[in-house]
């Protein structure tokens, strides 16, 4: 829907059934899906791609270039998928010649004055609250959910199915299943209450919680601990994510409250 006090660079692929408030601005080199509502006062730089059935409220910047020194004005983008919110005043950074994209996945919701900086890449079905900050090139997997004020350290993977208290700070990756909180960032259990509302069932989760008593609970070291596993407890789905994550971790996953 053309609308007059918006400005639309003539070139901007906008689907017909996609609404434009006042006061928005959207750039060249953009496309928007069907179904998608901008509100006002929204500015869409260059190389952005928004998927269907998307809202994005009033104030949001979405493909603004990296706050990084080391981007040199190379032509990079920032995909957000369908159906996914952004709220009141959320900034969306576009790639660097690292990763070459900034990804928010579908169905997610990233509440207000939230950033998530140059190439992050952010799975599906995702909710991350408000004021979080997100430096460059985290990663977060499906279902994870971050709660209000947390600042997340570049580089830094959260996994799936992961529930962070509110105020936190990432430094460690978080691998997935658990919830996390508490200062210096500790697991603190299972998220067993998300996992049954996505179908898993008991036995699943009893699973992974053994796997998690050798990680955390025993007074092992990581090393030890992914050795007795793979040992003594049977291969599962979730048991082999779990592993995965830990021995695909540069940074080193967070400990134990108790250690």
């Amino acid at each position: 829907m053309k609308q007059p006090l918006a400005y639309i660079h003539p070139d901007a692929k906008i689907a017909p059934t996609v609404v434009v408030d006042p006061f928005v601005t959207i750039d060249k080199n953009v496309e928007i899906g069907h179904g998608t509502w901008i509100g006002s006062n929204v500015t869409i730089m260059e190389g952005v791609r928004i998927g269907k059935n998307c809202k994005i409220f009033p104030g949001a910047v979405v493909g603004a270039i990296p706050q990084d020194l080391k981007y040199n004005g190379e032509d990079t983008l920032a995909v957000i998928g369908d159906n996914t919110t952004l709220r009141e005043f959320v900034t969306v950074n576009r790639g660097t010649a690292s990763k070459g994209k900034t990804v928010i996945g579908n169905n997610c919701l990233i509440m207000a004055y939230c950033h998530v900086a140059h190439d992050c890449k952010l799975g599906n079905n995702i909710i991350i609250s408000n004021n979080t900050q997100l430096a460059g090139e985290v990663v977060i997997d499906d279902y994870a959910i971050l709660s209000g004020g947390i600042l997340v350290h570049q580089f830094t993977r959260i996994g799936s199915h992961v529930m962070i208290q509110g105020g936190s700070k990432v430094g460690k990756d978080v691998p997935p299943f658990i919830t996390a909180g508490r200062e210096p960032l500790s697991y603190a259990g299972i998220n067993s209450i998300g996992l049954r509302r996505r179908g898993y069932t008991n036995e699943q989760i009893r699973d992974i919680q053994d796997v998690y008593r050798y990680i955390f609970l025993k007074g092992m070291n990581t090393a030890h601990a992914i050795e007795r596993i793979t040992a003594e407890l049977p291969a599962t789905k979730e048991r082999d994510e779990i592993l995965l994550f830990i021995k695909n971790s540069p940074r080193g996953i967070l400990k134990s409250y108790f250690d």
